[in-house]
């Protein structure tokens, strides 16, 4: 990235007083629906956008006419996967080459809601309306594309020459409604790193309105932002501070200024000479100066006096270009496209984010240990680095904006200067860019309802669900609202619902199931409903484990003197199923554990004892049996793919005798029984409030950690 005229910057001055502008600050841009039978009623006009010369019907004549033969064609497959950018373009160019408008405005509406940072297409669209000499109409998609894109140099120029094309510059109004379109451009835009075109373009206009003491203005304004082509902007302002009078370029305060200071500068230097004349000393006081043109000198002089004062703006300017121009350089692509951006630019941005932050948070250290000196400097460049982060983002986050971390980054960063500016960074998140990425739409609604806002987190939980059904972490996150705000039995009827829905996959309906029953069983109390659940869940799924783990659990933690049968009957029932050997070795080792800790008599715990030994001989059998197989050299060697190598016999290592066990047996299981659930870490796809519980089966009073 090359300045234009631009030298190695050498200066280490720092930045000072600059101009504090009103970030424009980017909203949701508010486009129409794709709804196809509402963009066909709303009818179109306009010309040709690039790619097809055919002449376009007026608006009045097309509102009866059928769509182009093959549209519906293309538009079924947008529908169908709006994701797929290679469908909306061809669907776009269908339509311009066709030249039919209505079919044309419905399909830039529709995608321009799903890729609102596509500023080409939002000037393709301008200039459709235009050629068919709706210019209102125009104007209102330059707005709606600049409130979607604020931050677009090439689409404020686009609107600005639409503006000066289409109104009638002899009215004042329309001087005033572009110099205001300018001054709204330079504050949302202005900061841009590459925004020079735009100034150039608001000093150029203010020239050609002949209107100079606006364009020095304009030229000392950008004199103090850090843009690519700063150094030109320098000179230009240099060509024009002196080619001009100083009284025909400057405001008559600096003028004023200015002159007084090259006459006593003159005063000074003629009483050191010791010339002076009566004429030059002090006038009484309420006699007036006699009137007189500036002489050539005297203008030479103002104009050395004007560069200087320019020259200091622009030294510590340059450190602030020298500083960034790094981290521009490795920017390659500034701007939005589907394809990904690789690593090495992922953390460009990363790093110029990083950095730009902790400049701010300088600036920011710095206004406070001179608030109590009154330094209006150092405030105002606090406020001026808080800006530049905000633009960095906002840039940011067009070239990313389909990647997470950086929205998540803006977040974090705009937490602590208000929670409107984060609720508008996450609405157009989740709303426009990310409306299938689950995890930044759950940290919107822990966001509201962190914040009290409860009704609109229920609101985004449910919408997401809509978009992205079936998602585990999603429904569980809303039984966990409905828990947190004390409506148990919306939370009971949100996971019955889904439990019902997840008849037809097994090992989902089991997790549920589990799901459900703790909850009846922790905060409903009432084990009779939990144990229903979890029985008829066996019925469905009579090979998984943690159903049967879980029902001991809930028998376990009644009266065990009282459901000691029950007990023993839940071992018997998990013994019995079509359960692993180690499983039901470790069932048999539970309810020995079980007998020998609350048995009432010693009959049970040598039942127990004599089943568990039984288990333990028929799984040590199997395994001897494996081993054996194993060693077999004649199925050693049938197992080399036919090699003639001989394989030499090979002895088992002698194997232990079996100790009967006379102490008592470790804990059945190492953690909750819904805990290691299967593939319990892909259902919760990413679902940070439920990890794993990692407690011995004493401690199943901690299943719910506090919220």
């Amino acid at each position: 990235m090359a300045a234009e005229g631009t030298e190695d910057p050498n200066n280490n001055g720092e930045l000072t007083n600059p101009p504090v502008t009103e970030l424009y600050e980017p909203e949701v841009a508010d486009l129409p629906k794709p709804d196809v039978e509402e963009s066909v009623k709303s009818g179109a006009d306009g010309g040709d956008t690039g790619i097809s010369t055919a002449s376009y019907t007026a608006e009045g004549e097309e509102e009866e006419g059928e769509m182009p033969t093959d549209f519906e064609r293309f538009w079924k497959l947008t529908i169908d996967n709006p994701q797929d950018f290679n469908s909306w373009t061809d669907l776009l160019q269908y339509c311009e080459q066709e030249g039919h408008m209505r079919a044309s405005r419905q399909a830039l509406n529709a995608f321009l809601v799903r890729y609102p940072l596509c500023y080409g297409y939002w000037k393709k669209f301008v200039d459709l309306e235009r050629r068919a000499g709706h210019n209102d109409k125009a104007e209102e998609v330059c707005e709606r594309g600049l409130k979607a894109i604020p931050l677009s140099v090439d689409l404020w120029i686009h609107y600005i020459n639409l503006l000066l094309g289409t109104l009638n510059m002899n009215l004042p109004d329309s001087t005033w409604r572009i110099r205001s379109v300018f001054e709204e451009a330079v504050a949302a835009a202005g900061w841009d790193f590459n925004s020079d075109r735009l100034w150039d373009l608001f000093a150029e206009w203010e020239k050609e309105q002949a209107n100079l003491k606006s364009m020095t203005g304009v030229y000392d304004r950008v004199l103090r932002v850090p843009t690519q082509l700063y150094n030109t902007h320098y000179e230009k302002l240099k060509t024009h501070l002196t080619s001009h009078l100083p009284q025909d370029i400057l405001s008559p305060e600096e003028y004023s200024k200015v002159r007084t200071e090259y006459k006593q500068s003159q005063i000074q230097a003629k009483k050191e000479r010791s010339d002076i004349t009566a004429d030059e000393e002090e006038r009484p006081p309420g006699e007036e100066e006699p009137a007189d043109n500036d002489s050539e000198e005297a203008v030479q002089k103002m104009q050395e006096v004007l560069l200087v004062s320019r020259e200091e703006v622009y030294q510590q300017n340059e450190a602030e270009v020298r500083k960034r121009w790094t981290y521009e350089e490795s920017i390659k692509r500034p701007y939005f496209h589907v394809k990904p951006l690789d690593r090495a630019q992922l953390k460009a941005w990363q790093s110029y984010l990083d950095w730009e932050i902790a400049e701010a948070e300088t600036a920011a250290m710095t206004a406070e240990g001179t608030a109590v000196e009154g330094h209006e400097d150092s405030k105002q460049e606090c406020v001026a680095g808080h800006e530049r982060v905000l633009i960095l983002f906002e840039r940011c986050l067009i070239a990313c904006a389909f990647y997470e971390e950086f929205w998540d980054k803006y977040v974090h960063y705009l937490e602590p200067h208000g929670l409107e500016e984060v609720r508008n960074v996450y609405r157009r998140a989740c709303e426009i860019h990310l409306p299938y990425k689950h995890s930044i739409h759950l940290q919107w609604a822990s966001f509201e309802e962190k914040h009290d806002n409860i009704s609109e987190a229920r609101r985004i939980l449910e919408s997401l669900e809509i978009t992205v059904p079936g998602l585990a972490a999603v429904r569980l996150r809303r039984v966990g609202l409905e828990r947190r705000v004390a409506r148990l039995d919306v939370a009971e009827s949100l996971l019955k619902e889904t439990v019902a829905q997840s008849k037809d996959n097994p090992t989902l309906h089991a997790f549920y199931s589990i799901k459900l029953a703790r909850f009846l069983h922790k905060l409903c109390k009432n084990p009779a409903r939990a144990r229903t659940v979890l029985q008829e869940a066996i019925e469905l799924s009579p090979n998984n484990d943690r159903l049967y783990q879980n029902l001991l659990e809930l028998e376990m933690s009644g009266d065990l003197r009282a459901n000691g049968g029950v007990i023993q009957q839940c071992v018997a029932k998990a013994l019995a199923a079509p359960l692993s050997p180690k499983t039901k070795i470790l069932f048999s080792q539970r309810g020995l554990q079980f007998a020998e800790d609350f048995g009432t008599t010693v009959q049970s715990v040598l039942s127990m004892y004599e089943e568990h030994q039984k288990l333990l001989q028929e799984h040590n059998a199997k395994r001897e049996a494996e081993n054996s197989d194993n060693d077999d050299p004649e199925k050693t060697s049938k197992m080399d793919d036919g090699s003639s190598l001989t394989v030499l016999p090979q002895t088992a290592p002698p194997m232990m005798p079996h100790a009967p066990m006379t102490t008592p047996p470790p804990s059945m299981m190492g953690g909750d029984m819904s805990g290691s659930y299967g593939s319990y870490g892909s259902w919760y796809q990413q679902y940070g409030g439920y990890g794993s519980y990692q407690n011995p089966w004493n401690q199943y009073n901690q299943y719910y950690p506090p919220s």
